[in-house]
């Protein structure tokens, strides 16, 4: 009966690991040659200003986005770390 139950333990533990990750294979414009990525996004910018629906920053505006993103990024950051003690 020990044999039955000690199989059983060990058969629940095979189930309860998981297996093996397979290496992901890159997709889309991961997969491509850097060359062809810019050439492909090089085509949709001149497309997007020949539409008029491109957007081009002022200098202020891009100081903004910047300070924005800079926020944001470090956001998780600042609430996360505890505050220090002061040194004399």
């Amino acid at each position: 009966m020990s044999n039955s139950s000690t199989s059983t333990s060990t058969e629940v533990s095979k189930a309860q690991q998981p297996a093996p990750a397979k290496p992901r294979k890159p997709r889309g414009f991961a997969a491509m040659d850097r060359s062809r990525v810019s050439e492909i996004a090089s085509k949709g910018g001149k497309a997007a200003h020949v539409a008029g629906t491109a957007h081009e920053f002022t200098r202020d505006e891009a100081r903004e986005a910047g300070r924005k993103g800079g926020f944001a990024t470090h956001a998780k950051r600042k609430s996360v770390k505890p505050e220090s003690e002061p040194t004399s």
